[in-house]
């Protein structure tokens, strides 16, 4: 089911976009999927190189119909003084400019944050760089991938003594954009707080957000531990290191992972595989026993699991009340019942008439559900419609386009 035009609780307010390929964009198709209005910038020579990456269908990626849904194109190249000056007038009449450019472009363009919450104090500015917008690092270019490497994470995935492995998404951007819209949603409440007699539109702000620190606020007890004891973590292939039994299990066609780490979980998991003793065993009552015997737990596990199929042991293990799972394709993804049952597998009618298969909007609200309200925009198909309500003429429309800075 899609949303309503206006629908959500972000309807009205009014976003620019000027990032490309993933942190910036996700931030903004996250307000945009709320019902915010998206304005996104891109260059008019082939758009947001995102419009290419991974698989094409009739010469653009679907990857862009999930990350640039309900969002405005405007085909415009900030390198021309007339395009900045359109820029600055969006930027007067915008709630919130998400950029993720490599610090100093911005101001480079003459359209940094200072001028132009200046000329709209109200003007909410988020700013996603790889190393954050001050320190020895900032002029560094930053990639996800990069920004992943230092926050400690690609040095626990992989198996021990071998090459530490990509995560395979792109969780670096990801994490970045959602901590963006995070710092969006804070500033926009202390915007509203901050409205006075002296301030009656309330104040915007910027939001400085490195994408190695938005990993590296994921890493849960990675640095107290090394601070506390001198610990440098490393990885651990399928297992949960410290926390016994969590593991991924071979079965005879596949593989299950089992969480059986809560004291009275462990109970159940060993009877339910046969192992009495070890549930009465008084050394595995608790985690810290259980960790120093875990590789016996995870040999007895997998001794139960090995001559069975994954289906065998996620009846039984459900049967228990035992946290367990089977490893998901996308082709298991996009046939469960579940996920189905959830709204996570839309179905979006595409330009030429054909279906695509597109995640769902979470969270999940109950009286303001986000939706799509609109597929993703062939490049710069809102160009003229933009212009014009920022007061330019046909006439002007038309010779930015023959000068080559509007498409």
């Amino acid at each position: 089911m899609q949303a309503q035009p206006g629908a959500g609780p972000l309807a009205g307010l009014k976003v620019l976009e000027l990032g490309q390929l993933i942190a910036g964009p996700f931030a903004a198709k996250t307000l945009a999927d709320f019902g915010a209005e998206v304005i996104k910038v891109e260059a008019p020579d082939g758009g947001d190189p995102l419009r290419k990456w991974r698989l094409l269908k009739d010469g653009t990626s679907v990857w862009w119909q999930v990350q640039s849904r309900n969002k405005r194109s405007l085909a415009l190249d900030l390198k021309d003084a007339a395009a900045q000056d359109i820029v600055r007038k969006l930027a007067a009449e915008c709630d919130v400019l998400v950029e993720n450019f490599r610090p100093g472009a911005m101001e480079g363009w003459g359209l940094g944050p200072e001028l132009l919450i200046a000329a709209n104090p109200r003007l909410i500015v988020l700013r996603i760089s790889g190393y954050g917008q001050t320190g020895p690092y900032r002029d560094r270019p930053g990639f996800g991938v990069v920004a992943e490497a230092m926050s400690g994470l690609r040095h626990l995935t992989g198996e021990p003594g071998r090459v530490p492995v990509r995560v395979g998404v792109s969780i670096g951007d990801t994490l970045a954009a959602l901590h963006g819209v995070i710092g969006i949603l804070l500033a926009l409440q202390h915007r509203h707080a901050s409205v006075s007699p002296e301030a009656p539109q309330g104040r915007g702000q910027v939001i400085d957000v490195a994408l190695y620190e938005a990993v590296f606020n994921c890493m849960e007890s990675l640095l107290p531990e090394y601070s506390a004891f001198g610990a440098v973590r490393g990885p651990a292939g399928s297992a949960l290191p410290g926390i016994a039994p969590s593991n991924a299990y071979a079965c005879s066609d596949g593989y299950a992972l089992i969480a059986g780490n809560g004291d009275s979980i462990f109970k159940r998991l060993m009877a339910a595989i046969g192992r009495a003793d070890l549930a009465a065993d008084p050394a595995l009552a608790d985690n810290t026993g259980r960790v120093a015997r875990v590789a016996e737990i995870d040999a007895t596990i997998g001794q139960w699991t090995v001559g069975r199929t994954v289906d065998e042991v996620l009846a039984v293990l459900d049967k228990a009340a035992v946290p367990a799972g089977r490893i998901y394709t996308v082709a298991d993804i996009a046939t469960d019942p579940h996920y189905s049952a959830r709204g996570m597998l839309a179905q979006v009618t595409m330009d030429d008439g054909s279906t695509l298969a597109v995640p769902g909007v979470v969270p999940k609200l109950s009286l303001t559900p986000g939706g799509q309200r609109r597929n993703a925009p062939s490049l710069g198909q809102d160009s003229d419609a933009v212009l014009r309500e920022v007061g330019l003429s046909e006439a002007q429309i038309q010779a930015l386009k023959d000068r080559g800075v509007v498409a």
